[in-house]
This record gives C-alpha cells, structure tokens and sequence, in this order.
C-alpha cells in the first residue's frame, strides 16, 4: 500500500472494534456530530449582521470541520445539510415576512443542497495534508456554484458578507469576496486543526510538526494578510469630493401591498426632497451636486404619466440638482426596473436597466408548471421583468456614479461592471419595505460595506424605508437613517478612480480556489482509489 493511501485510509480505522458500543452509546456518536453540525451552522448565523459578532465565523468552521473530519462522504451529505439548515433558516426568514413560509422554506431545502454537497467534499479531502487549505477552496466552489444556479443564482450569505466589521476585510480589496471568505474559512478550519494537534500530541507524546506547522500557518497566514491588505484601503479624495445627498421618502405600510399606492410613495420623495431645498435655502445644509432616490421611488412610468413626470421634475428644480429615480418603466411591451437620471432643465437624459433581476420577485420562473400546479402562485409577478443588457453609470454634475440595484449589491460581477466602467463611486438603491423591520435590510447593508472596500469606493446606499446610509470607501458608515421614516442624509464624499487588486482580477481568484478545490478533490479520490486496489489486491 502507498504512503499516500495510508494517509487516507487512517481515520476510519482509528476506531476500536475490541469493545462492542452499547446501543445508547452508537445512537450517541451519531447524534452528537448531527447537533453539532447544526449548532454550528446556528452559530455562524450569529455572526452575520445586524450583530457585529463577525468572530463567530471562526469557532462555527472549527466544529464543522469536527463534525465532517473522518466522515463518509454519505455521513457528510447530511452533516452538511444540516449546516446548512442551521444557517440558512434564520438567516433567510425574512424571504417568507410577507408571502408565508413556503418560498422561504422551499429556498433553503434547495441553497442546503449544496452546502450538503460541500460536506461531502469537505470531508474528502480532511484526509490530506494540510487538509483546511483544500477543504476552504471547497467551501469557495461551493459558494460559487451557488452565487450561478439556479435562475441566476444566489449569493446570499456569502461567508464574505459576514466580515463587514471583522478584521478579515481588507482582504475583500485582494480578491473579492471569495479572497475574504476563504481567508474566514481557513482560518476557522485551521483553529480546529491547531486543537487537534495539540490534544493528539499530548494523547501520544507525539507532535507531528509538519502537520502542526501547517495548522498554525492556517490561522497565521489569512490574519497576517489582513492586516498587511490595510494598506489597500484608503478614503483619500484622488478626483476630488462631490456632494451628494440621499432621499428616503418612506412609504405609506410596510409589504407587498406598498404597491398599490404607488403615487403616495412618489409624493413622499417629491415631499422629502423639497424639504431638503427649503433646509438648503435657509443654509441648515450644504447644497447637493446631486440627489439619489430609491428603488421604486416612481412605480408610476413618468414616460407614460405626466402627473408623475411633473412631480419628479418639481422636485428636481426645487432642489436644483439632477436626481436619479427608481421607477418601472414599460417600453415596447417590456417591464423594466430602471435608474432614470433626471436633469432639473432637460427632464430625463439617461437610463440604466436593472440586469439582474430577482427570480419569484421580478420574474417567475417555471411560469406554466407553477400555474398548472396553483394557479394563485403566479399572480404574485403578473408581469416579468426584463433585464438591461449595459453596466449603469451616470455622469451628475461631473461624477460618475455606478448604479448596482438592490439585489445585484449580492454579485460581484455588477458591482465590479460599474467600477471597470468609469464609476468614481458606487450607488445602490433599494426598495426593503415588502420585508418589513427584518434583518435582511441589515445583511444588504453590510454587503454594500464591503463592496466599498473591494472597489475602493465610496457606496451610497438610498432605500425607500431604510436604512438608507452613506459609506465610505474603507467600508465605514458614517451616516445613516432610521427605519420606516422619511429623511435625507447630505455629506461631502471622496471621489476614486484607481482600482483594487480585487478590481483589476475579476473572477480570476475566485476560479483559482475552484481549481483548487477540484484539485484537492481529484487528489483525495484518486487515492481512494488506489487505496481500496490495493485492500483489494
């Protein structure tokens, strides 16, 4: 038998079979493994926002990795799967505020899927030397494969999107989010592999130094680049500063049922910018260069109305300043959720189409089989969306502004299109009141925290009903607005055109971890190959 098959076959034969486990004692070594998977997924939950308890990340991998280490692949389906549960249920509940527990269940028994799958690679590739750097990458293609299908994927809860306030993110200007989620992820399974060679030396009076070296760099390295990657962040102004100012106008409830008055949430912004030119008339604040509004600031097509046209174009010239709104836009038998950017003088002089529409939200999927199946399930989106085709960027009194719409703050790739487009700062307008007071407006928050460190950039983060915020390019907020209340925010913002490492690379480092991982993968099965061969022989 090779060395290397040796090295795979050991942990299942670490067990005894002299003594016979009583019946209790078998239920217990299953049992135990199952609740920790779980409680650890529950845990890494915890760390996501609106806590700021970001280092929860690290203990939630060292269990996992516990609970996979030694496993069969068929044991480590489940195990991972109910990470994944543990995880994804709380940290999806707001999907269901508003529609009822269905889609929200449906939507984590199938993101589950593959986190059951990533245990079950997980636990493959333990078997290797230096097994949390393979079993990380894994964790990387994972997400993926995950933030790609189906219907366009879903990258929500990204371990990156947890990191917000922990000092991992800097990595996020290295390579994106898959840079800053494998450091997590590494250092958390390297936390775990630290413990167990310490208790295994102290076990048998043996330290594998090697494999101890290794498990200590699993810790070091991710914590020493974070703070080397400080140097990558900077909030100084390179094309100057603009003024820009932030309107959330509220609505009139809370859910899906905010549509139906559509108008009122349009008087709202109208109202609330008005306000603002009266505050900068009498000198209480600095004149916007520009003004931002929401998501869904004008359901109501001003290309069509010209009630609401007129109401866009009053509030426009009472704040003297060209606005960007929110509005659905019909156009050749097509719906589109637009950016519209309004000059006070001209009207409207440019558009930017939302390119990644939301699946169940913007669109329905699967249309005919679901109305076969129910047909009240397709009343909910009467109409698809369609999606624009061109990154958003919009020139404002001289400033380049990308526009990232609600849900495409969760891909990298539209956010990155702004940047690599010309953007001098990243805007993202959102409409969270179908989801209420949940926690989802918070992990939307945090996932435009970290956009602006990966980008370099200044983010602005306008919302219907909250929480609206300004954020710096070192992902600091430095002003913000309550929930469910009408206010503006005006600030002063640094203007850059440079780009990050993680800019400049694209997707280039995340498929150097899915090389990775695949390599580890084919590495650890070959040898499980050979190893069963060789019994066999």
């Amino acid at each position: 038998m090779t060395a290397t098959a040796t090295a795979i076959d050991e942990p299942e034969q670490l067990e005894p079979q002299a003594t016979p486990l009583s019946r209790g004692a078998r239920l217990a070594r299953r049992l135990v493994p199952a609740a920790a998977a779980a409680l650890s997924g529950v845990l890494l939950y915890v760390s996501f926002p609106p806590r700021t308890l970001w280092w929860l990340a690290l203990p939630a991998f060292a269990v996992f990795g516990w609970s996979l280490r030694g496993r069969t692949w068929k044991a480590a389906l489940g195990l991972g799967y109910l990470f994944g549960l543990g995880f994804l249920l709380p940290l999806l509940v707001w999907t269901g505020v508003e529609v009822g527990p269905g889609p929200w269940l449906a939507l984590v028994a199938v993101e589950a899927v593959y986190v059951a799958l990533v245990g079950a690679g997980i636990t493959l590739v333990s078997r290797l030397p230096a097994w949390p750097v393979w079993a990380a990458a894994v964790w990387i293609a994972g997400e993926a494969a995950r933030a790609r299908a189906p219907f366009g994927g879903f990258p929500w809860g990204k371990i990156a999107f947890g990191q917000a306030d922990g000092v991992f993110l800097p990595l996020a200007a290295v390579g994106g989010t898959p840079v800053l989620g494998f450091a997590v992820v590494l250092c958390g399974f390297g936390l775990y592999e630290v413990v167990r060679q310490v208790i295994d030396g102290r076990r048998t009076g043996v330290l594998h130094r090697g494999a101890a070296a290794a498990a200590l760099l699993s810790v070091a390295v991710p914590v020493v680049g974070a703070l080397a990657a400080r140097t990558l962040v900077s909030d100084k102004a390179e094309n100057g500063t603009a003024t820009v100012a932030v309107i959330q106008g509220n609505v009139p409830r809370a859910g899906l049922d905010f549509n139906s008055q559509r108008r009122a949430v349009l008087d709202y912004h109208a109202r609330e910018t008005e306000r603002l030119a009266a505050k900068v008339k009498a000198g209480k604040v600095a004149q916007p260069d520009f003004v931002l509004w929401p998501e869904n600031s004008s359901d109501i097509d001003p290309f069509k109305e010209a009630d609401a046209a007129a109401v866009i174009e009053g509030a426009a010239r009472a704040i003297g300043a060209p606005i960007s709104v929110g509005g659905v836009v019909e156009r050749d038998g097509k719906l589109y959720n637009e950016q519209i950017l309004w000059d006070p003088d001209k009207g409207a002089v440019d558009t930017y189409d939302k390119r990644q529409v939301q699946p169940f939200g913007e669109y329905l999927p699967l249309r005919s089989l679901l109305g076969a199946i129910n047909k009240n399930w397709t009343t909910m989106v009467r109409q698809d969306f369609s999606r624009g085709t061109k990154p958003g960027v919009f020139t404002m009194d001289g400033t380049k502004v990308g526009l990232a719409t609600c849900y495409e703050a969760a891909f990298d790739w539209a956010v990155r299109g702004t940047v690599t487009d010309g953007a001098q700062m990243i805007s993202v307008p959102s409409n969270n009141a179908t989801f209420d007071r949940s926690e989802m407006t918070y992990q939307q928050l945090a996932m435009s925290r970290v956009r602006a460190v990966e980008h370099s950039r200044t983010v602005t983060v306008p919302v219907t009903s909250g929480v609206s915020a300004v954020i710096m390019p070192d992902g600091k907020i430095t002003q913000k607005t309550g929930m469910f209340v009408a206010d503006s925010l005006v600030q002063k913002v640094p203007l850059r055109s440079s780009e990050t490492p993680a800019t400049r690379l694209g997707i280039l480092p995340e498929m150097v971890l899915v090389l990775l991982a695949a390599g580890g993968l084919g590495w650890a099965g070959t040898a499980v190959v050979r190893a069963r061969r060789d019994s066999a022989a």
